[in-house]
């Protein structure tokens, strides 16, 4: 009995502890809990902790206070933000429909194998359902007969796949994610030399020989020309082709651009209009023959001879190299990692682990009266008639329940048509059987129960949620409230202004002319143009279309200003993103400490004057909701 006692006098103090009250404002509060999540997300780990944590009592409550004026007035059930969270939802729910564990394990060994690059060799022969049974056997012989063959160490390769009657294919280097998974399992489970015992797919028997390992290639940025070769092309063809490439090369040697000759002669129509540039790639994306000659250029810039492939020739310049990262935790592997991960077959291995949980969770079970073979029955009718205006209320398991949830209960109406849209979708149906669509459609019925009721169970997904609904609804109330009031309180904008005219200075500034022209050439046409006199205005009159003038005060820190610049000086001519070009011509030059009249000081007035706003506006709700510090709990955070 005195055991009890003990253990509900712990859970209650736990339970009290973490229920903690530290702030209330009017008839709300906000628990020790909720305000160290928000807390610990946004601290710095400099300065004096105490003083922090009172600024972010006071910046959290004002927080609170604000969400709180919002959804009084009824922005909380606007249709813009349930919208807005519904999109949210959906974008972030992926992440807490998996087993982290079994996810993280996924990670850890994907990361390990994108270290290092393997040098595979491919035996294989065909077999399937429509295989004889003599022809089976047949198979299984020649594969032995290849693996014995290759174990002995013979690395005639070409030899053994005519006398072993197998398909032989050199896969070159791979890497994680470059062969489909179970191959890749095969694969980094062998040594240098080692070759795998036959494998059994649905389709054929396969054997992997490892015949060399590096270390990872990392990421490679090029451009290419590509001289393509056309179908069934003869070596005449092919020669004149070859003599094409040879003299582009040797105007590329002659220091001709390479961007300009990959428009004008390349035949790779995704890359001819981008300089040649390739998207970044690593080990196992193209043809090996393609990246053997590419990975040879050691530097920069480099550019390669013209070499043949299946497609014909190609000449490949360097432009930059990203080494793979050993940092298990960098950020922008991890992004790419995960994403690499959530596409891949292979995380159904998380997923089926996190349904097989889920299940017990959602209180999963199938209602014992219905029997499978209805079941079977009715789905095999609705692969015969896939239409979607299909009657399914014919069929005798369309209405009646066949799982149930803690909450919920699925028909029969539901699995049907779950066989209708997978049975239909070319990219999910593989022509599996009723009973393994049951076994898929139960999973799928758990995932879709615990998805809808994530909120209710999980309470970082609810915080996350919540999270994202209270800043939509700051930014809506902050825009209603400070912003727009801010903007258009003339009359307070131009009393502030006023009482504040002695902080509202110039510093070094000029009067300049901005011109943005089509190209170099242009540019240089124009500055001689304006150095002899002729208007600006005349200039944009005539070329409309390809310059482009501002003027205006501004200051020199803004600018990007040459030192010490004069009235009449050019600055330098520079490029822009979209490809044209711009200089400035200084006017006046003014020193600084001039005062700004209120139009140029206006930018700066509105930011100010928004803070008179809040805080005014935040002393109202302060009178409405009065707020209160527990000053015990708070310096239980504090120690």
């Amino acid at each position: 009995m005195k055991k009890i006692i003990v253990l509900l006098f712990t859970i209650a103090i736990a339970y009290c502890t973490k229920s903690q009250t530290l702030i209330t404002y009017g008839n709300n509060s906000i628990s020790k809990e909720d305000f160290l999540k928000a807390y610990n997300k946004n601290k710095t780990t400099e300065g004096n902790k105490e003083q922090q944590l009172r600024e972010y009592v006071t910046l959290y409550t004002n927080f609170k206070l604000k969400v709180k004026a919002a959804i009084e007035m009824g922005l909380d059930t606007s249709a813009q933000l349930k919208e807005d969270v519904l999109n949210f939802r959906r974008q972030i729910e992926e992440n807490y429909l998996k087993d982290e564990a079994s996810f993280n394990a996924l990670y850890n060994e994907a990361f390990q194998r994108i270290q290092e690059d393997r040098h595979v060799l491919h035996f294989s022969i065909m077999v399937d359902s429509n295989t004889s049974p003599k022809d089976s056997v047949q198979a299984i012989k020649n594969i032995n007969a290849a693996f014995q063959n290759l174990s002995t160490g013979n690395i005639n390769y070409d030899s053994i796949a005519a006398v072993c009657h197998v398909k032989f294919s050199d896969f070159g280097f791979v890497t994680a994610f470059s062969l489909p998974y179970q191959y890749e399992n095969i694969v980094y489970g062998l040594s240098v030399g080692e070759t795998s015992k036959p494998y059994r797919s649905k389709k054929a028997w396969h054997l992997f020989k490892v015949v060399d390992q590096r270390k990872s290639i990392g990421k490679w940025k090029i451009a290419q020309i590509l001289f393509s070769f056309p179908p069934n092309a003869d070596n005449k063809t092919k020669q004149s082709i070859q003599k094409k490439a040879d003299s582009v090369y040797r105007l590329l040697k002659q220091g001709a651009e390479f961007s300009s000759l990959a428009r004008d002669y390349s035949d790779d129509k995704l890359t001819y209009l981008n300089k040649g540039e390739v998207p970044e790639f690593s080990t196992g994306k193209f043809q090996y023959s393609f990246e053997k000659e590419v990975f040879k250029l050691t530097t920069d810039g480099e550019v390669s001879m013209p070499f043949q492939t299946d497609f014909g020739i190609h000449i490949v310049k360097r432009i930059a190299v990203t080494p793979t990262s050993t940092n298990k935790t960098d950020d922008a592997l991890q992004f790419e990692l995960k994403q690499q991960l959530s596409q891949d077959e292979r995380i159904n291995i998380s997923k089926e682990k996190f349904a097989r949980d889920v299940k017990i969770q959602t209180g999963f079970r199938v209602v014992a009266t219905i029997k499978e073979s209805d079941l079977f029955s009715c789905a095999d009718s609705v692969k015969q008639h896939p239409a979607e205006d299909y009657d399914y209320s014919k069929l005798p398991i369309s209405n009646k329940t066949i799982i149930a949830f803690k909450k919920e209960k699925v028909t029969g109406k539901e699995w049907l048509e779950f066989v209708r849209d997978y049975t239909s979708n070319s990219e999910t149906n593989k022509e599996e059987t009723s009973a393994v669509l049951w076994e898929k459609y139960k999973s799928a019925a758990a995932l879709n129960y615990y998805r809808k009721h994530l909120t209710e169970t999980n309470a970082d997904f609810r915080y996350q949620i919540q999270e994202f609904k209270e800043g939509n609804m700051l930014f809506e109330i902050m825009e209603k409230k400070v912003w727009s009031q801010a903007a258009i309180d003339s009359v307070g904008l131009r009393k502030y202004f006023d009482d504040h005219r002695q902080q509202y200075k110039w510093l070094s500034s000029a009067d300049v002319l901005l011109m943005t022209c089509s190209s170099e050439k242009l540019a240089q046409e124009t500055i001689q143009n304006l150095k002899s006199g002729i208007n600006w205005r005349t200039l944009i009159e005539t070329k409309q279309s390809e310059l482009q003038a501002d003027s205006g005060r501004f200051e020199l820190a803004q600018l990007n200003s040459i030192d010490n610049p004069t009235p009449g000086q050019f600055s330098l001519i520079t490029k822009n993103e979209d490809g044209t070009v711009s200089f400035m011509r200084y006017n006046t030059i003014y020193s600084a400490g001039e005062l700004r009249d209120f139009e140029n000081s206006r930018g700066a007035v509105i930011n100010e004057y928004q803070t008179i706003v809040e805080n005014k506006w935040l002393n109202e709700l302060r009178k409405k909701y009065p707020v209160k510090i527990n000053e015990s709990v708070l310096q239980s955070i504090i120690k």
